[in-house]
């Protein structure tokens, strides 16, 4: 059974898919795109089954990624269980996802995903991903940013993660 992540922002339309994708990438470029399965959702309902926001989809193929397969879902309590690791988008999402979850174990697989970019966790700064969902274009290019640099460190535990399960 693979190892199972996935990212969570507020509609699974800007954020979350944006982390999926980039995850999704470094993975197959590792290696590792068979033993990790990687998802996203968003924690309200408002955009099921749409697919991500264009700015998102233009933002990512600029820089070579492919978002066209994306459809929105909402995180479920169950998805806690169904995942290895959870990934916040920002500090509400990660509040919410403690909430939701059930088990102490639960809570365990509950991250922040830019506590994995070294430069913004060693710093005192902000670690949300702002939402770019009512500015304009450079608002997803920035997300981007942010998301790739977080995602070269989550890949790093995702890596050794994985190495456990082989064992």
């Amino acid at each position: 059974m693979p190892y199972r992540v996935c990212f969570v922002c507020s509609g699974n339309i800007c954020r979350s898919p944006t982390a999926e994708v980039v995850l999704r990438r470094l993975l197959a470029d590792a290696g590792l795109g068979e033993d990790v399965s990687v998802d996203s959702a968003g924690l309200g309902a408002w955009h099921v089954g749409q697919p991500a926001d264009v700015r998102t989809v233009a933002a990512l193929r600029a820089r070579g990624y492919d978002a066209a397969r994306h459809c929105a879902r909402q995180f479920r309590t169950a998805d806690l269980a169904d995942r290895d690791l959870v990934v916040a988008l920002d500090s509400g999402h990660e509040r919410d996802l403690l909430a939701l979850a059930p088990t102490e174990a639960d809570r365990d697989k509950v991250r922040l995903l830019r506590s994995y970019d070294r430069e913004a966790a060693g710093g005192t700064g902000d670690l949300d991903v702002p939402d770019p969902y009512y500015g304009g274009d450079p608002g997803f290019e920035h997300v981007l940013d942010l998301v790739e640099s977080a995602c070269r460190g989550l890949l790093a535990e995702v890596r050794a993660a994985v190495g456990e399960t082989a064992r």
